[in-house]
């Protein structure tokens, strides 16, 4: 157990912050043991931007959890992410993202090769399906 992550038979609980200090990478994948998707959250400092990157194979999903971020494109869009924003970008798309607030902005970045699983959901024996929410 890492300071801050706790596990159990079959699952783990944590925080960023619990994943280390200052700028930089905060490995979500090793320190809660994913192993089914690459996961990771950047802390970047007010005015730094990460430079260009694409991959190979794994599309990504960038997740805004705070501060103020630019995501541009390789055909020179760009778009704000603010708390909640979300990005989806495709394995071959080069992108880069610019803090462009005050403070540190922080974001989470899953990435996956393979598709989507579908709707594989089931209920523990006995237990009972009290609400449900709409399908989206």
């Amino acid at each position: 157990m890492t300071d801050g992550i706790t596990s159990g038979e079959g699952w783990s609980v944590g925080s960023v912050d619990a994943l280390g200090d200052g700028p930089g990478f905060r490995k979500i994948r090793r320190e809660l043991g994913v192993s089914e998707f690459g996961v990771n959250a950047i802390v970047l400092p007010a005015g730094i931007e990460t430079g260009f990157h694409l991959h190979e194979r794994q599309q990504e999903l960038y997740i805004a959890l705070s501060g103020e971020l630019e995501i541009q494109f390789g055909d020179g869009s760009t778009h704000a992410l603010c708390a909640g924003g979300l990005a989806r970008v495709d394995a071959s798309t080069p992108r880069k993202l610019r803090n462009t607030g005050a403070g540190d902005a922080v974001y989470v970045i899953v990435g996956a090769e393979g598709g989507y699983v579908g709707r594989d959901g089931l209920q523990p024996e006995g237990e009972q399906r009290v609400g449900r929410s709409p399908e989206r």
